[in-house]
C-alpha cells in the first residue's frame, strides 16, 4: 500500500500536472509549427530554390534491386531534405519558446519592481517594547 501511496501523493503533486499540462501543449505546438513549415515556408523557399521539394532531396547510396514486378531489395537513401526541414520547424519552436520565457521574465520582473516601490509598513512594537515604552514614559513623569 506504500507504493501506491507515494505515486499517489508524487502524481497530485502540483508541478507534475503542470509539467503534464506543458507536454501536451508542447505536442500540439510542435503540430502547428509542422503545418507552418511545411504549408507556409517551405513553399516560397522550394520557389526560390527552382522547385524544389525539400522533403525529396535525398541521396542515394544503393539503388533498389528489382528483378521483373517484385522488389528484391529497398534503395538505400540519406534523406537530408528531411532533415532540414526538422530543422526549421526545431528552430521555429525554439525561437517561440525563447520569446515566452523572455515575456515572462519581463511580467515576473515588473511585479517584483511594483511590490520593491511600496514601501514595507513599520512593524507594529511587540507587546514587551509597548510595555517597556509605558514605563519609561511613566518615569519620566
Amino acid at each position: 500500500m506504500s507504493f501506491i501511496q507515494d505515486f499517489k501523493a508524487f502524481a497530485l503533486k502540483g508541478n507534475v500536472v503542470d509539467m503534464a499540462v506543458g507536454v501536451i501543449i508542447g505536442g500540439a505546438f510542435g503540430k502547428i509549427v509542422t503545418s507552418v513549415v511545411n504549408n507556409i515556408i517551405m513553399p516560397p523557399v522550394g520557389f526560390l530554390t527552382g522547385g524544389v521539394d525539400f522533403t525529396d532531396l535525398k541521396v542515394t547510396l544503393k539503388e533498389a534491386v528489382v528483378e521483373g514486378e517484385n522488389v528484391v531489395s529497398e534503395a538505400v537513401t540519406l534523406n537530408y531534405g528531411q532533415f532540414i526541414q526538422d530543422v526549421v520547424d526545431f528552430l521555429i519552436i525554439a525561437f517561440c519558446i525563447f520569446l515566452m520565457i523572455k515575456g515572462i521574465a519581463k511580467l515576473t520582473r515588473k511585479k517584483e519592481e511594483e511590490a520593491a516601490a511600496e514601501p514595507a509598513p513599520e512593524p507594529e512594537p511587540s507587546a514587551e517594547e509597548k510595555l517597556l515604552t509605558e514605563i519609561r514614559d511613566l518615569l519620566k513623569k
